[in-house]
């Protein structure tokens, strides 16, 4: 085996090009990383500052409802089953029977679902007026949320 330094020229220029792209690729990688945890981190600020004010129009909704002066006449047929229109919708307005009204940057909807004696944390044999109240909320780039709840009025 010939060790001389003659045979040696060069060894050490090749096995600092192979470190340098190693070093090159970990660091790509890295940066590859980074940027998907900032795109998943942005995702996750959105869905959840969509979910914050779907849930204030909600509450909103809600208190309207609560008002001694509210009356909705009932749904009948189709139009007492949870709205598809909050999966489309983008405006305030009336569609397939349900009144969208603008809160703050969300909507919400109210439909009478009709009356009952057996409604939850209402006195027996109270006579209560059941309304759905769904809000929805979009934020950025079509990030939607809808909330729903029933809501008993005696």
């Amino acid at each position: 085996m010939n060790t001389s330094p003659e045979s040696q020229r060069g060894m050490a220029l090749l096995v600092s090009l192979v470190f340098l792209l190693l070093l090159t690729l970990i660091g790509v990688s890295s940066m590859q990383n980074a940027n998907l945890q900032e795109k998943m981190a942005s995702s996750v600020t959105l869905r959840n500052q969509s979910f914050q004010i779907a849930e204030a129009a909600l509450r909103i909704g809600e208190s309207a409802v609560q008002a001694e002066t509210y009356t909705l006449a009932p749904c009948a047929g189709v139009q007492c089953l949870p709205p598809k229109d909050a999966l489309t919708l983008t405006t305030a307005g009336t569609w397939s029977g349900v009144t969208w009204v603008a809160a703050g940057k969300g909507f919400y909807g109210v439909q009478n679902i009709g009356t009952t004696l057996d409604a939850v944390n209402v006195p027996s044999g109270t006579s209560a007026t059941l309304y759905r109240v769904t809000a929805v909320a979009i934020v950025g780039d079509n990030v939607r949320s809808v909330v729903e709840s029933v809501y008993a009025k005696f």
